[in-house]
């Protein structure tokens, strides 16, 4: 078995185990700050590369499914702040609500409050990570000039996180297909 390190999106390592013994099977999980994602020897590089992501992400949203409740979300947007923003974004209240079905998150600057809609709730922390820290820079410049998205440039899963949200939102237009017994012709 060898170890090959490699440097995530995220602030961990990502450690890379590979087995001989392992045939088929991929598996990750997170020891101190680093992630070991564990492969079959006779992948191939982007076979790596793939199931390195597809863990990643498996494992942030299990994370993620462990509900946050407002406080964890102001304590994650202050953390963001100091991260991405140099602290300058300091909101006032960070809370989840469940009337923005149409918007992931919203934010009133004048009051410092953010609201994240709670169908974020078991998404990917990167994902959740993500809008909040594109409320967050609400509260330093209000629209979506050249400005705005500047300060989102310093998080590097911005564009991941996007393209997850223009999923999700491209599946729930998607027409309902029935489930097996569920249609007029069966039951």
């Amino acid at each position: 078995m060898s170890a090959e390190p490699l440097n995530s999106t995220s602030q961990s390592a990502v450690e890379v185990r590979r087995s001989t013994r392992r045939r088929r099977t991929v598996s990750a999980y997170r020891e101190g700050d680093r992630t070991v994602v564990l492969l079959p020897a006779r992948m191939t590089a982007d076979e790596e590369a793939r199931w390195v992501g597809v863990m990643l992400d498996k494992l942030a949203a299990q994370e993620s499914r462990r509900m946050l409740d407002d406080s964890d979300l102001a304590r994650r947007a202050e953390q963001l702040s100091e991260q991405y923003l140099d602290g300058h974004a300091r909101p006032a209240s960070v809370r989840w609500v469940t009337n923005q079905n149409t918007r992931w998150g919203s934010c009133t600057p004048a009051e410092g409050s953010i609201r994240l809609s709670h169908r974020l709730q078991g998404m990917p922390e990167y994902v959740i990570d993500y809008v909040l820290l594109h409320e967050l820079s609400h509260l330093l410049v209000p629209g979506h000039g050249p400005r705005f998205w500047r300060l989102l440039q310093a998080y590097p899963r911005t564009e991941r996180a996007r393209g997850y949200l223009e999923g999700v939102a491209a599946a729930d237009r998607l027409p309902h297909q029935p489930v097996r017994g569920e249609g007029p012709d069966e039951g």
